[in-house]
């Protein structure tokens, strides 16, 4: 059975005209939610889009950005909440690196309910990963997490292998490095970050803000030799032009299709 991709949010860490970048990829009717993006709309996206908090199994945090990792307080709270009224059975996996963990354990038990923090460490699991380790998802596929060599704050991005040993590879939301050359080079299916236009990167400060630009991720896709190239994480200014301006500017490096999501958008793998 096929994996399917929902772009949950597609924007970065300011927009207001659509979500911040997080997504769920879905097979057989169990979920893997990446990121949550900055607070309880992620709960709208996942009614939207018709995932069941029940089917979330594993959620995979890349790192600490309010962006990304405040969502996952309000998905841990209603996860919790559910297991206490008999609607969740089972365990929620949780995973990233032990620092990303950490903040988020530390945030919920300071901010939610006792009813809601009994669960963790016992039926809501924190699992640390170390860079390049393993780990499975999505009724055992292997993934592989590793360091993306951010500047910032520590992130990890990872490098799942679908069915028929096909490979989707999440690049987190900054520039490429080196040192991850190994896990996404070659893979079917690219997840990369755009800020912006390179034609827009006066107006938007791409690399001030140390971030790629939707040439930069063409001109990567091609060296890597990746099949698929899916750009998110975007300014939020241009979203009726975004799909077709994006895919053009990196269509200039890169020969192969190129996905510009809009939030929600769902895909087949």
């Amino acid at each position: 059975m096929s994996v399917k991709l929902t772009m949950l949010g597609t924007g970065n860490a300011a927009v207001t005209r659509c979500y911040n970048t997080c997504f769920a990829l879905q097979r057989e009717g169990e979920t893997f939610l990446v990121d949550a993006g900055g607070g309880n709309g992620i709960l709208a996206q996942l009614d939207k889009v018709g995932i069941a908090l029940a089917s979330i199994r594993n959620l995979f945090v890349t790192h600490a950005h309010t962006d990304h990792i405040l969502g996952c307080v309000w998905v841990v709270r209603m996860i919790a909440q559910a297991m206490n009224s008999s609607k969740y059975t089972g365990d929620l996996h949780v995973w990233g690196h032990g620092s990303v963990l950490a903040v988020l354990e530390m945030i919920c038990r300071h901010t939610l309910p006792g009813k809601v923090c009994a669960h963790l460490g016992v039926d809501i699991l924190f699992h640390p990963l170390e860079d390049g380790q393993a780990f499975t998802v999505l009724g055992g596929l292997p993934a592989a997490a590793f360091d993306i060599g951010s500047t910032k704050a520590l992130q990890y991005g990872f490098r799942l292998q679908l069915p028929d040993a096909r490979t989707l590879v999440c690049l987190g939301d900054e520039p490429f490095s080196e040192r991850t050359r190994a896990y996404a080079q070659g893979s079917d299916w690219l997840l990369c970050e755009a800020f912006c236009l390179y034609a827009d990167r006066e107006r938007f400060k791409p690399y001030e803000k140390h971030h790629s630009t939707a040439l930069d991720a063409g001109r990567l896709a091609a060296e890597l030799q990746v099949r698929h190239l899916i750009l998110y994480h975007t300014e939020d200014k241009t979203l009726a032009t975004r799909k077709d301006a994006y895919a053009r500017e990196a269509a200039t490096h890169f020969s192969g299709p190129i996905l510009v999501p809009d939030d929600l958008e769902e895909l087949s793998l």
